[in-house]
């Protein structure tokens, strides 16, 4: 096993053969009979996802989100896995974080959610311990489909979890959880025996961030990076040492310039990879760390 944590994105599973965001999108409208809602790359996906729902409500074609979040939840599990997934589990890094809904990167569907909290909307908790490995699922996953992170609404919701778990004193009923903020927990300046939540790890464990491509829509993960900077440069009240790492091929980085300037401003380091955006990508990366 590595001390380490993997923070992964939709870039492992989109060189599988299966289903693509824009086969998703296109199954969405037609499962939604909605020909009012028009595909247009200006639209940040959680907008439209919340275009698609609200229009298909109103026109009585579908009744509760849950079914939205269902078809969902079928059409992702459709995805192949490759050997890239396989790979990552013979890393058995301590930690893998993911965006993803599905279990490839786990490699069977896990039996249950060993989350310190039961949640059955958000994921600041949920996780799954199969081996050596946790598997963080931040934005929700497919054995619990309204769990799944799409719309502008959810991710406002996560984030106000976030923030809350961080900065003031988490609101749940557990025993099995310190009820203190993160920031407090940190300045006392011991070591963490227990990773309660994935947060934690921003703080407490070299990430590596691989696949994920880090649109700004992702305010959960941008919001983390922020706040964990602050705290490191501006606020100093609380000492950490561990590093967050970004990995992009070459050939993206003129494109993703001022994403890559707010990385760095944020305190993430970033490696350039000189490989096209592939198999042979991945296992330089995984190779390195």
């Amino acid at each position: 096993m590595k001390d380490l944590a993997l923070l992964i994105g939709n870039g492992v599973n989109a060189i599988s053969k299966g289903i693509t965001w824009d086969n998703l999108l296109d199954n969405l409208l037609a499962f939604c009979k909605d020909d009012c809602s028009i595909k247009d790359k200006q639209k940040p996906f959680p907008l439209f996802y919340e275009e698609i729902f609200l229009n298909a409500f109103k026109l009585k074609r579908i009744g509760k989100e849950l079914a939205l979040k269902e078809f969902i939840a079928q059409n992702v599990s459709r995805i192949e896995a490759n050997e890239i997934h396989e790979l990552i589990r013979n890393i058995a890094p301590a930690h893998v974080i993911t965006t993803n809904y599905d279990f490839l990167l786990e490699g069977s569907e896990p039996q249950k959610n060993d989350g310190l909290v039961y949640e059955n909307l958000y994921s600041i908790f949920r996780r799954y311990e199969i081996g050596t490995t946790t598997f963080w699922h931040i934005h929700g996953d497919c054995r619990s489909p309204m769990s799944i992170n799409l719309g502008y609404e959810h991710y406002g919701g996560q984030l106000q979890k976030m923030r809350n778990y961080a900065a003031s004193v988490p609101d749940y009923k557990s025993n099995r959880i310190v009820k203190r903020s993160l920031v407090k927990r940190l300045q006392q300046g011991k070591e963490f025996e227990i990773i309660q939540s994935w947060i934690d790890l921003f703080f407490v464990k070299d990430i590596h961030i691989i696949g994920l491509t880090l649109d700004f829509v992702e305010t959960d993960l941008w919001w983390l990076l922020t706040y964990r900077a602050r705290q490191l440069l501006y606020k100093q009240k609380i000492k950490f040492t561990n590093n967050i790492t970004y990995y992009i091929p070459e050939a993206f980085v003129k494109t993703a310039c001022f994403k890559l300037d707010l990385l760095k401003a944020n305190g993430v380091e970033i490696k350039v990879i000189n490989k096209a955006h592939g198999i042979s990508y991945y296992k330089e990366i995984l190779s390195s760390i």
